[in-house]
């Protein structure tokens, strides 16, 4: 986090960091009773989640592809892994219209 000199003010990386931080220093957030536990159930629905155990093939336009393509290169990630990321908060309720 930087120190914005200006004011007491965090200058933050992103909205979500800000959103973090705000929620922390509104103590929003509360302790979990078995750390632990909790810590192996998010690693193994973490595992489950990124487990690519399944093969699918798909026919898509040539003008679609190249722009799918030159939106990974955008975000920096190879386009399989993008379409697998949209697919995934598309089924789990998570893709939103801006």
């Amino acid at each position: 986090m930087i120190k914005n000199t200006e004011h007491t003010r965090f200058a933050y990386i992103d909205n979500d960091e800000r959103e973090i931080m705000e929620s922390l220093e509104a103590d929003e957030w509360t302790s979990v009773a078995d750390v632990e536990t909790k810590k192996k159930e998010a690693i193994e629905t973490a595992r489950s989640t990124f487990r690519k155990d399944r093969r699918m093939n798909v026919r898509i336009s040539e003008r679609d592809m190249r722009n799918l393509k030159i939106r990974a290169a955008e975000e920096g990630v190879p386009y399989q892994t993008l379409v697998t990321m949209v697919l995934h908060k598309y089924v789990t309720g998570q893709l939103t219209e801006t």
